[in-house]
């Protein structure tokens, strides 16, 4: 059914939000979206597959056959009676519509959930088609995209609709296990029993401009807490903002953000043809001697290009991806999926900003917590693809306020510390710039470790060092050449592979010079890790390690 025929049966409608009119016909080639206010209005499972996948490679998957009723439950009304009449006028059989297709050419199975029909609830029949879904993609290998539309569990069904919370969430742990790509799509509403199992738990989460999500519903939590919630709560905003989702996507943009997802895929590297030469020095010797005072200046000087600048000229497709999915973000530390010389890798590293606002914003490439909780978060999600993982480092050190010693600081990055040293994908990381401590480290253990010409590398600063053994932060340059932080020294000591050059007096000089030589960089040494077996990578990593 096309999405054109599908126009409301008024000519003209009043939008649910701003109230305003709207041209029928137009509302429905806007995907049902208010061109005055961007309100997302509902659409049914059958639209949203046909938005969603390629034409002509749909095909239904039969529903599962399950009990009707399995109480005789009787409200004002047998509950036999309700479906038969949510079946009557949607023409569904469930809450759920599972086909299998394409998505911009890539195989997929989808799950897309039908508010129409009794609210979209969670009852045997939607959480039996789900697992099913769920166990066809484990069979062929396919990615599963579940787009979530309910009110919650379904309570005619008592705990047999509660037990589908257990039986979907466990069958995408059965995907995590054998590596098979998820993506979430919430819409509004998602609730209850469906947002506390299989819409949260995919390996990314998207969700719609204004999707309402929780467990309890809004009205439930004023009602218990005795006090009005503020207009955001619960939206796809809000969640954003802490960390539980990876992005907010209008519809317009829903196909080709789901399609850049599904290119993530290990060991589907196209490399070029004829790759740059990386230039890569290696032997001490060759780098000239810099003076410490030069060392801590071309590694902070404020005009060096940040991780947002080298992701735009070394990656291919960049799509950021938020969260630790406990609650919070960072913007200090940026992951997401990319393709580097033609590879899917999962890209993480600190952005330290251009202007004295961003910088602010940003505070100052020093991530909290949360950022290494959602590094190690993309990790985990590179490990289950099989994905390389690259990482670009220029930070201070971790944030040392206090909320970033209240949300466990420490245990972040010795968390990451031990992930990073078991992971069996390769890892590459890049001192882009400064490499501060244990916050640089966090991100660094890898099998190859580079570092720019113009990067320092320390377990303190040079003021934080003079202050404390010389009573004197003006003795930074002494503490510096005490310390050897330049890149010379740390080749010369084994901490790093080797090092990148970059133009005469420093990366700023020639930004764009500097990205080509990161890039080639990267892919060279990428294309050197990814010939180590998978099974001899950590054991690896950890000899290296071990020998310090």
């Amino acid at each position: 059914m096309s999405l054109s025929t599908l126009t409301t049966e008024a000519e003209w409608i009043s939008c649910g939000g701003c109230r305003g009119l709207i041209y029928g016909p137009r509302f429905d080639r806007d995907l049902r979206v208010c061109s005055g206010c961007g309100r997302h209005g509902r659409l049914t499972a059958d639209q949203r597959i046909e938005q969603l996948l390629d034409p002509g490679t749909v095909q239904r998957l039969e529903p599962p056959v399950v009990a009707v009723d399995p109480l005789g439950f009787v409200d004002s009304q047998p509950y036999g009676r309700r479906l038969a009449r949510a079946r009557d006028e949607t023409g569904l059989d469930e809450a759920v519509v599972c086909v299998t297709g394409e998505l911009m050419g890539r195989p997929v199975v989808a799950a897309v959930m039908d508010f129409r029909f009794l609210g979209g609830s969670l009852g045997v029949g939607a959480g039996e088609a789900i697992t099913a879904a769920a166990e066809t993609a484990l069979e062929t290998r396919r990615s599963l995209i579940i787009v979530t539309a309910s009110g919650g569990a379904r309570m005619q069904e008592g705990a047999f609709s509660l037990m589908q919370m257990a039986k979907t969430s466990q069958v995408l742990g059965e995907l995590d296990e054998a590596g098979i790509l998820t993506v979430c799509v919430l819409t509004d509403p998602t609730y209850g029993g469906v947002a506390a199992s299989f819409a949260t738990l995919g390996d990314v989460v998207i969700a719609e401009p204004g999707a309402r999500v929780g467990f309890a519903g809004r009205r439930v939590i004023e009602q218990t807490i005795g006090h009005a919630l503020p207009d955001n709560f619960q939206t796809a905003e809000f969640l954003l903002e802490r960390g539980l989702i990876d992005a907010v996507v209008s519809r317009s943009a829903l196909r080709s953000t789901i399609g850049a997802v599904l290119e993530t895929r290990a060991g589907d590297a196209r490399p070029a043809a004829a790759p740059a030469a990386a230039g890569l020095v290696r032997d001490p010797d060759q780098l000239p001697e810099v003076a410490p005072e030069d060392v801590i200046r071309l590694a902070r000087h404020p005009g060096r290009p940040c991780m947002l600048d080298y992701l735009a000229h070394v990656t291919d497709g960049f799509l950021e991806l938020k969260g630790d999915r406990i609650g919070g973000d960072c913007p200090a530390l940026i992951g997401g999926i990319a393709r580097i010389d033609g590879r899917s890798v999962i890209v993480l590293g600190f952005q330290k900003g251009r202007d004295t606002a961003e910088r602010v914003q940003r505070n100052f490439a020093m991530a909290l917590p949360e950022g290494y909780r959602k590094a190690a978060r993309l990790m985990r999600l590179a490990a289950k693809l099989g994905l390389p993982v690259v990482t670009l480092v220029d930070t201070p050190g971790a944030h040392p306020g206090m909320a970033a010693e209240e949300g466990g600081q420490a245990w972040a990055i010795a968390e990451n510390l031990r992930l990073m040293s078991a992971l069996p994908v390769p890892i590459v990381a890049v001192i882009t710039g400064e490499g501060g401590s244990g916050g640089a480290l966090a991100l660094a253990v890898a099998d190859r470790v580079l570092a720019f010409a113009g990067a320092m590398y320390s377990v303190i600063s040079p003021e934080g060092c003079a202050a404390i053994l010389w009573k004197d932060p003006a003795a930074a340059p002494r503490a510096a050449a005490a310390l050897q932080i330049g890149a010379r020294d740390l080749l010369r000591h084994g901490i790093i592979d080797a090092v990148v050059p970059e133009p005469a007096d420093g990366a700023h000089q020639d930004p764009v010079a500097a990205a080509e030589q990161l890039r080639a960089a990267i892919a060279e040494t990428l294309r050197e890790v990814a010939a180590i077996p998978s099974h001899d990578l950590a054991a690896r990593r950890r000899r290296r390690f071990r020998q310090y």
